[in-house]
């Protein structure tokens, strides 16, 4: 009875720290993100395991499979980590975050990206249908006052990898994964919703354009999938920003939108998608309530300067007529 009573106390002190790290080790690579993030909070030891540099590039390339093409390059310039931190929740960035990065200046030229570098994934229910890496250079006085666009698939060239397993796949269930990164930075931000907030069809070609968005400061950063509506596959991927009023941002904009989104606070939880749906429903009823109050104040203002007219005119007859 002694016996099994000390068996019974040793076995009640025994914790998970107690095995062999090479075993922690094993485990806690077989976690994901979130959950390896949450085990590092429990104890200094698991803490330390965690940060184990090759555990977070190994869960970064089997959640980004883009960035494969990119291994040799932002390896030495990312932590991953920092990365995963960066590109796994969405930004949180609202019009007052934002303020600050509106000012002119030399200093703030010196702070925006000179290169943005875009991982983009499309999967279905999880597995990988195709996967670019994107090199853009976002110095060039060209690039900073032209509306904002990166091409990641451009239509009518192939693909890095081959579309065709998009085929037969509903439009509405792909999912897009777009990750820019800054280099020099060494920052990271995921400019999509994931999971489309809304399906169209190209008014003449009839293509399904799958939108993915997400709204920041006030701002719309909004990647469209283009598919062939006969063959099913991926045509075109693209990026663009619009700001409240349905406007193209510039390079230079969007470029201080990005920079303000990577260094902005993140939100968490199970809801992202669809706080992300609701962010873009919301943009949308506001861009279109703001054209119509515009469209009315047109209409007023055209209606007083026909009046004046009018009167300009009845003024110069009766006076013709009286002299």
């Amino acid at each position: 009875m002694a016996m099994t009573t000390a068996a019974a106390a040793a076995a009640a002190t025994t914790t998970l720290e107690d095995l062999p790290a090479d075993v922690l080790a094993c485990a806690l690579r077989r976690l994901d993100g979130r959950s390896l993030a949450a085990a590092s909070c429990a104890t200094a030891g698991l803490r330390a395991l965690a940060a184990d540099p090759d555990t977070w590039r190994a869960l970064c390339l089997a959640r980004w499979s883009s960035l494969l093409q990119l291994q040799a390059r932002l390896g030495l310039l990312l932590d991953s980590q920092r990365l995963f931190a960066d590109a796994f929740p969405f930004p949180s960035l609202l019009a007052d975050n934002l303020a600050g990065a509106e000012a002119p200046g030399d200093a703030l030229q010196r702070r925006l990206p000179a290169e943005l570098v875009s991982a983009v994934d499309v999967y279905h229910r999880g597995a990988a249908l195709l996967s670019r890496a994107v090199e853009t250079p976002a110095s060039s006085s060209w690039f900073l006052s032209s509306p904002f666009r990166v091409d990641a698939v451009e239509c009518g060239r192939s693909p890095a990898a081959p579309a065709g397993g998009a085929r037969g796949v509903p439009p509405a269930e792909l999912e897009l994964s777009w990750v820019v990164v800054d280099p020099r930075a060494g920052r990271a931000v995921n400019v999509s919703s994931r999971r489309p907030v809304a399906v169209d069809r190209h008014w003449y070609t009839g293509e399904a354009l799958v939108r993915y968005a997400v709204v920041l400061g006030g701002c719309k950063l909004e990647a469209t999938v283009t598919c062939a509506e006969d063959a099913g596959s991926i045509r075109e991927i693209s990026l663009a920003a619009e700001d409240a009023d349905g406007a193209a941002l510039s390079g230079e904009g969007a470029l201080r939108l990005l920079a303000a989104a990577m260094a902005g606070p993140r939100k968490g939880g199970e809801d992202q998608e669809e706080a992300a749906k609701r962010g873009y429903e919301e943009f949308v009823r506001s861009k279109r309530g703001r054209k119509e109050s515009k469209a009315r104040k047109e209409v007023l203002v055209d209606l007083c300067c026909s009046a004046v007219s009018a009167v300009a005119v009845l003024s110069f007859i009766a006076a013709v007529v009286l002299r």
